[in-house]
């Protein structure tokens, strides 16, 4: 089953192709995409071709901020009955929930998860689309869009501590500080920001209750999903989980509120297993991040699920027929 998202998600991309000299229709086309579905906010377009447009897009431009200029253009929530939920919703924490519970009727690729470590809380995204499709862009897109939708709704309260990326930094950083405004990091462990929990618990001033009932109740009436959804969303909860070892069976149940059985049942009547997708996803992160020399390999094993690279070398070498080492210096020559 094809990843949608609506193309409001890429809203902004016309102002930033004009500004830097695009040509719209050719590059959408070029991404396997109609321009004109592109421009309807409400029409549903693959993520996939959405994710190559961003990145043709920024090469052909020569602009490695292409897409983080495109959230620059956010000023606030847009409108929709998802938006207008998000919007009045309590405190930004509640905004994230809400988010990953009705996010997939704007983005089904997009994942997000919420990781309370104390006095601080770690953000995570992920986009979750065929292997070999590039994200760079589109992560950096949608963590934009994060932080640019926390500052509408928090003012001067919101005060992120680190922004975090896994792909490698761009030549300049200097669009990136500014519009973050706070630490970065590259070639990190994931995608997300980091934030003081004061901040995510912080009452939004514009939240009202009775609207945002209101949107829920609409929400749920559009929230329809398909037999194949379930195993987007276990891969989703995978992507997330995977790197944090918490990807038991139960865990991502409980992710996705059902019981394990329920989730096992539907895997089945989808074709497919918990075992089978965890498997796959495991193995697309590998190469994610065997794909990145700074990634040492006892670090790899951890951030695919393996508490000790022992097994992860046996697990390796089953699926890839040669040991980590020997997979990088076979691909030396296209890591960074």
């Amino acid at each position: 089953m094809e990843t949608m998202l609506r193309s409001v998600s890429m809203s902004g991309y016309f102002d930033v192709a004009l500004r830097v000299g695009l040509n719209t229709v050719e590059l959408a086309h070029e991404a396997g995409l109609d321009a004109a579905a592109l421009a309807n906010p409400d029409e549903r377009i693959p993520a996939a071709a959405a994710c190559l447009l961003l990145e043709r897009s920024a090469q052909k431009a020569s602009c490695p901020t292409f897409a983080l200029q495109m959230a620059a253009t956010r000023r606030k929530f847009g409108t929709g009955v998802v938006n207008v939920l998000l919007v009045h919703k309590r405190t930004l924490r509640e905004v994230l929930l809400a988010g990953a519970e009705y996010g997939h009727l704007l983005n089904e690729a997009l994942a997000v998860h919420i990781e309370d470590t104390g006095t601080t809380v770690t953000i995570r995204e992920e986009l979750v689309v065929d292997t070999g499709i590039p994200t760079n862009q589109a992560i950096e897109l949608a963590v934009g869009v994060l932080a640019r939708h926390s500052t509408a709704l928090l003012g001067e309260h919101w005060k992120p501590r680190a922004v975090h990326f896994i792909h490698q930094a761009p030549p300049s950083l200097a669009f990136h500080r500014r519009f973050f405004g706070c630490p970065l990091e590259f070639g990190s462990d994931f995608n997300g920001l980091v934030c003081a929990t004061a901040d995510l618990d912080h009452t939004n001033p514009a939240a009202d209750p009775e609207l945002a009932r209101y949107a829920k109740d609409l929400a749920e009436s559009l929230n329809v999903t398909g037999a194949g959804s379930i195993v987007l969303e276990v891969r989703k909860a995978l992507y997330l989980l995977l790197p944090l070892g918490q990807a038991t069976v139960e865990q991502v149940a409980a992710r996705l509120h059902r019981s394990v059985r329920t989730m096992q049942r539907q895997l089945e009547l989808a074709n497919t297993s918990f075992s089978r997708l965890t498997e796959g996803v495991r193995y697309e992160l590998a190469v994610r991040f065997m794909s990145n020399s700074r990634y040492p390999i006892g670090r790899v094993s951890g951030l695919v699920g393996y508490a000790h690279q022992g097994p992860f070398t046996n697990w390796f070498v089953g699926r890839f027929g040669m040991t980590p080492r020997a997979w990088r210096n076979n691909h030396r020559r296209w890591l960074c």
